[in-house]
């Protein structure tokens, strides 16, 4: 059976493009046509300056949120990256294998430490050895396909690279895993800067909307979301990226396709609307069912807590694999591993 694995970062409260790129496809697709991982990478929200408390806190949310979706834990695994060791034990073999100039290649390491040194400091090393440990969160399971938006395929791209290069000079180890991507919505843009994603490290903001906002709250970030000059409704994402982002957010919520839906709106307004209203109603289920699993944390916790039990026995026969590939002896020496 094909294995999925994919992962939510702790970083800021979940948001619609979260949703609509990724989340609702985990629940409504991946989980039931693959042996799916669905993980909270926590380790990865330590790459920047942070709040421990904030992390541990974004962290159950993440979990219950993605339980909320509709992720099944008899269906799936739902599990917390620094609850499974195996993640940071072959991590390290792969900063073996994997080459610097690789690294600082990794479009978010170069953006973020051009930010920092124009402030005057200086990143984490965590920032530019991390795609190194998103590389073993993948190739710890054998996994097959990794559902990714756009900005993080150069991040499979690395992973299928050092899985290669790792089988050619110490043995088949590793499954070389591929990217997906979904279509529509695949990537939610800033209502108030439509030229940027709706990410979730942000903490506030009008263009981002979040899937915990209250229905009133949704309605007025669309209603004032920025559009652009003219007055026809029509489907552009390149010249008319303001318009493009309100009709996919509105073909993915209700299953359309946005060249079809520009034709039937003569106006922003209504279109704005339309698309207000259909948030809501994706978002209430999610709601809803939230707010019964925050009434029943012990429930979380024990999904949690099997699912790591899970993903553990998954992982480790791989990553015991590839310490004795590289070299290493094992914990209890073999004598025919030894001559």
């Amino acid at each position: 059976m094909t294995r999925v694995f994919s992962g939510i970062k702790p970083t800021g409260h979940v948001t619609l493009g979260n949703h609509l790129g990724a989340m609702r496809r985990w629940a409504q697709v991946d989980q039931h046509r693959a042996d799916s991982l669905f993980c909270i990478v926590d380790l990865h929200a330590l790459t920047v300056d942070h709040d421990p408390a904030r992390v541990r806190r974004l962290s159950r949310q993440a979990a219950t949120l993605l339980l909320a979706t509709g992720l099944d834990p008899e269906v799936c695994t739902v599990y917390l990256q620094s609850h499974v060791d195996e993640h940071t034990r072959l991590s390290y073999l792969l900063e073996c294998v994997a080459t610097d100039g690789e690294m600082r290649r990794m479009v978010q390491y170069k953006e973020k430490s051009v930010r920092e040194r124009e402030r005057g400091g200086s990143v984490r090393l965590s920032l530019l050895t991390y795609p190194v440990l998103m590389a073993a969160d993948i190739l710890a399971f054998g996994t097959d396909e990794v559902p990714v938006g756009d900005d993080q395929v150069q991040h499979v791209e690395l992973a299928r690279d050092v899985a290669v290069r790792f089988n050619q000079r110490y043995g088949h180890t590793f499954v070389v895993p591929r990217a997906t991507r979904p279509g529509v919505a695949a990537r939610v843009m800033n209502l108030q800067d439509p030229t940027s994603k709706m990410g979730k490290s942000e903490d506030s903001g009008p263009g981002i909307v979040y899937l915990l906002d209250e229905p009133d709250v949704v309605r007025k970030k669309v209603m004032r979301a920025v559009t652009d000059s003219g007055r026809d409704v029509v489907y552009d994402r390149e010249n008319r990226p303001g318009v493009a982002n309100l009709l996919e957010i509105l073909a993915a919520c209700t299953d359309g396709d946005p060249e079809a839906l520009a034709g039937a709106y003569a106006s922003y307004g209504a279109l704005k609307k339309d698309t207000a209203e259909a948030v809501v109603e994706v978002l209430g289920p999610v709601q809803a069912r939230h707010r019964e699993l925050c009434a029943d944390p012990a429930y979380v916790e024990g999904v949690l807590r099997d699912g790591a039990a899970k993903a553990r026995a998954m992982a480790r026969p791989t990553v015991d694999a590839a310490y004795r590939a590289i070299g290493l002896l094992p914990p209890v020496f073999d004598t025919a591993l030894t001559a």
